[in-house]
This record gives C-alpha cells, structure tokens and sequence, in this order.
C-alpha cells in the first residue's frame, strides 16, 4: 500500500476543519494542525491530531507539506514564517472543483468544493478560492487572496495581491481590484476599485479608505 503523503495544516479554526477533510479527499494524510496565536489551545486536539505551536515544527519540514486555512489576508506574515522553516506548500483542488486544464494555479493555493475556474486563469500563490466560486475565463488573482463562498468574477478581471472579495459578491468582466482591498459581502463591483479601500452596495461604493486588507 503506498504511502500517503503528510500535511500540516496552518490554522486550527472551523475552516481549517473543513479543509482537512478536503485535503484527505485529496488523498493527504493529515499530520497537526499550526498555531501561532492562543498557546493555550495546544492543549487540545482538532480531529484527533495535535495542535503544534509554530516554534514546535521545524523537524516536520523533512516529512510534511503544508497549506494554510486562515482566510484574513494577513496569513503572509505566519506562511512566511512555515517557509522560513523549509517547508514547501501543498496545492489542494477539491475533487468537486471544475478547473480548466489551462489554468495557473500556483503553489499553497486552496480551491475548495463546487468552484469553477476558467480557462487562462492565473491563480497566485496562497490564495483561498472558497466554495461555489466562479472565476471568469482569463482572470488573474494576487497572491494572498481570498475569494469567499458564491462570488462570482466576471472574464478578464485582475485582483492584485490580498485582495479579499467578501461572500456573494459580484466583479464585473474587466474590473481591476487594487491591492489590499476589500469587496464587501454582496456588492456588485462595476468599475475599478483602487488599493486600500473597502467597497460596498449595488453598485459597488468606497465606504472605507487606507485599509490593510482583512
């Protein structure tokens, strides 16, 4: 029986449950789960696995793969820190995905249950394509990016690095999204959105400026 090959998940939330099961159905064995914040809850298990403390796992690096399950846009600074370590990072298609065989997709990148990806789509690195999302023939998307459930990216359309498109939310074809903003649950973005802000409604609107991401 071939050996399955190990992954340590980074997070230890609900979303790096659902993750795990993916990664399984992915044919991963999974082998802990990564913290960096609370230490206190390495006191517990999550799917019967440990829950290691980021200063705990750099003997891992030989023997595991890693991915990251955190969706706030700041998750750069803790896959810095795994990479620093020597890890290298898993790519996880769930098996419910339909991704065009001319598609990008780079590494650390998680494309979960029910999404659609185009053709001549360039994915980034470490970026969440989260379930039932729809991503248009010829979109780019930064890396660190998050695209939560039911968004829908119209063809042609760039996201620049951590850029988070909030639940629902629809880009229409063409749009470029400036880095380190955020689109609101539900709007409708109709035109360009510039760097560092938040946008809302239908159609969309700045309602925040000189954000971070999220």
């Amino acid at each position: 029986m071939t050996k399955k090959e190990q992954l340590l998940i980074i997070g230890a939330g609900p979303f790096a449950e659902n993750i795990a099961d993916m990664a399984e159905h992915c044919g991963y064995e999974i082998a802990g789960f990564v913290i960096n914040q609370n230490r206190s809850h390495c006191e517990k298990t999550l799917l019967g696995k440990r829950i290691y403390w980021i200063d705990e796992i750099a003997e891992l690096s030989v023997r595991c793969k890693a991915v990251c399950a955190i969706g706030t846009t700041f998750r750069d600074e803790i896959i810095g820190r795994i990479s620093n370590l020597g890890f290298t990072f898993a790519t996880l298609i769930s098996p419910s995905a339909m991704v065009s065989e001319r598609c990008q997709i780079q590494e650390g990148t998680i494309v979960c249950e029910g999404a659609v990806i185009a053709t001549r789509g360039n994915i980034g690195k470490h970026v969440i394509v989260n379930r039932g999302s729809l991503v248009g023939h010829h979109v780019q998307v930064g890396d660190f990016s998050t695209l939560s459930p039911g968004v829908n990216i119209g063809g042609s359309s760039q996201l620049a690095e951590k850029v988070y498109v909030g639940m629902g939310a629809i880009i229409r074809d063409k749009c470029t999204i400036g880095p380190k903003s955020v689109v609101g649950a539900g709007a409708v973005v109709v035109k360009d959105v510039p760097a560092c802000v938040q946008v809302t409604g239908l159609p969309a609107k700045v309602t925040r400026k000189n954000i971070d991401g999220i």
